[in-house]
């Protein structure tokens, strides 16, 4: 599969727009999770890690192995996360014949567009589980939470680059299991010229009752509950 270009030739823009900063209140709920999930937690498995923003707070409170199936968000991550560990892999195949605590997956469980897609993640998941440790994984949206919207941020650098992008969501067939992300980029240079650059993603989206199945199937007893922002979380044990 290919990567978006956010994540591969505009990967070295990541940090001016997701840094860590913008994830202190998030990492926070999520090591709620984790140590409400299991007792003294140590080890952490993320699949999918990108640039690491969210490894990056919670590396401090967990041993981290930080897995993408991008080399240059890898890279991106290893700059913010320097002693975490990191390897390369799609959390679909990927096999490391070690056990975790916590298995994270964040949002880059989006990009997983079918149901075998998400339930080869999900089996890698377990397979990287300990008994009585946890499978956490933080989509985006599911069906009944998603919405068409806009947004738009950015960041600059102490060098002069800067990043602002307008980010807009939509569906446009309800009845599949995908919805489309367009991303416009204004990014200026340190000698303050600038360029405009377009990213187009395809992103998965399933029912409630979709993830429940898949994480059955998967060997997962899974819960649910709702983040601070109204987005499905869901923590599973090993069956």
């Amino acid at each position: 599969m290919s990567e978006p270009r956010l994540y591969s030739e505009l990967a070295e823009w990541w940090p001016l727009l997701s840094p860590p900063s913008e994830y202190v209140e998030e990492a926070a709920d999520v090591l709620g999770m984790i140590r409400g999930a299991v007792d003294s937690p140590r080890t952490l498995l993320e699949l999918g890690c990108g640039g690491g923003s969210l490894a990056n707070n919670l590396s401090p409170n967990l041993e981290m192995t930080l897995t993408d199936r991008s080399p240059q968000m890898l890279a991106q991550s290893r700059r913010v996360n320097p002693k975490s560990e990191h390897v390369l892999g799609d959390m679909t195949t990927i096999r490391l014949n070690r056990e975790f605590d916590i298995v994270l997956i964040h949002d880059a469980i989006m990009y997983l567009t079918t149901r075998e897609k998400v339930l080869a993640a999900l089996e890698t998941a377990r397979l990287h589980c300990r008994p009585n440790g946890a499978v956490i994984v933080l989509p985006d949206y599911v069906r009944e939470t998603f919405t068409s919207q806009t947004s738009h941020g950015g960041e600059d650098a102490p060098d002069g680059r800067g990043l602002r992008y307008l980010e807009w969501t939509w569906d446009p067939d309800p009845s599949d299991t995908t919805y489309e992300v367009a991303f416009a980029f204004l990014l200026r240079e340190p000698d303050f010229s600038f360029r405009v650059e377009r990213d187009h993603h395809v992103e998965g989206l399933f029912s409630r009752a979709e993830w429940q199945e898949m994480f059955r199937d998967a060997g997962l007893a899974v819960k649910t509950r709702m983040d601070p922002w109204d987005r499905d979380t869901f923590i599973a044990k090993r069956v």
